[in-house]
């Protein structure tokens, strides 16, 4: 073989590699939600902020309102070639506290056809606190631009 058709054939090889590569999608997450094994662990009544910080971590957002709530803000995207990235879930934890820093209630919500639906709730009153707050943070992870950081 001379080496003219060698480099021909190692162009091609090349090539049909980038191709396929190319047309593989890629997943991201941003943010952290604990999952419902992490959560199983911690106790309504019993556990408090701080116990929370080493067995769960530090949440997303804390305090936006007051001091009696955290939210643990997570989703997942697929980068496809040269579409606009798509949001493939999107979920928010929120864990608030009574005034002594107990944890009063876990609730877990998701994104269901553009609609906020509680996937998963322990708590101990039946009112959710915050519900705008929860549905403006699942429409909004994720959607932020470049030019709107630098402003």
């Amino acid at each position: 073989m001379n080496k003219s058709n060698f480099v021909r054939k190692g162009m091609i090889v090349a090539g049909v590699t980038l191709a396929l590569t190319a047309c593989s999608p890629t997943f991201r997450n941003h943010g952290y939600a604990p999952s419902e094994l992490d959560l199983a662990d911690v106790i309504v009544g019993v556990d408090t902020r701080d116990s929370l910080v080493t067995s769960i971590g530090e949440p997303s957002i804390a305090g936006v309102i007051g001091e009696d709530s955290w939210y643990y803000v997570g989703s997942r995207w697929r980068h496809f070639a040269y579409r606009k990235p798509e949001v493939l879930e999107r979920e928010v934890v929120a864990i608030s506290f009574t005034e002594d820093g107990v944890v009063e209630n876990i609730e877990r919500f998701g994104l269901e056809r553009g609609q906020v639906v509680a996937i998963n709730r322990r708590v101990t009153e039946t009112n959710i606190q915050n519900v705008n707050l929860i549905r403006q943070l699942i429409n909004s992870v994720g959607n932020v631009s470049a030019d709107q950081l630098i402003n």
